[in-house]
């Protein structure tokens, strides 16, 4: 049985991505799997507080019902990624950045250029599993988005117990992110 952050990870379009920054499949697979550890750990930091997990919960009911189109990198809004990772981060963005790059070897700016593209994937993922609309997404798309997003005030009221445990399980099933692990803690823990 897979992890989640297994069950993640088949959803990133490593290929679409790959061609996107002209790396190949299995190097762009390897810096993806260290970066959503990263962006889920931005996360986690963010929701720790209760306006972070309000933030947070807002921006997972803004994108609830998207993940099934954002199978295609062509359906994946940078703009909007760019956005995200910004929240996540803040200021310590580059520094982020800088320490994932170290990690894996991999160049900043190609890592730079994943972080866009991978948020919304990131993001839609979390608001389907938080919200309960992973399975059932592509027939009822409209009728759940329209229900759940009513009680979105309430899930933001428990949310940061519930955001938290799903980060936590995504992290615990990551295994790659404890390279970075100590290193992102001292980042984004200065970060508020």
């Amino acid at each position: 049985m897979s992890s989640p952050f297994d069950e993640l990870l088949k959803k990133i379009p490593i290929r679409d991505i790959a061609k996107q920054i002209g790396m190949d499949a299995k190097s762009t697979k390897d810096a993806v799997a260290q970066l959503l550890p990263t962006l889920i750990s931005g996360m986690a930091d963010n929701a720790t507080s209760s306006d972070g997990a309000e933030s947070l919960t807002k921006a997972l009911a803004s994108h609830q019902g998207t993940s099934k189109a954002r199978k295609k990198l062509a359906n994946v809004d940078t703009a909007d990624g760019e956005k995200i990772v910004q929240h996540v981060f803040g200021e310590k963005k580059d520094q982020v950045v800088q320490a994932v790059s170290k990690a894996k070897g991999v160049g900043q700016d190609v890592i730079a250029k994943i972080l866009p593209m991978l948020a919304p994937i990131v993001i839609s993922w979390i608001s389907d599993k938080f919200f309960g609309s992973g399975k059932s997404t592509s027939t009822t798309k409209s009728t759940k988005s329209k229900s759940t997003k009513k009680t979105s005030p309430k899930a933001s009221e428990e949310s940061s117990g519930g955001i938290g445990d799903l980060l936590g399980g995504l992290l615990g099933g990551s295994g790659g992110g404890d390279l970075l692990g100590g290193l992102l803690g001292g980042l984004l823990g200065g970060k508020n």
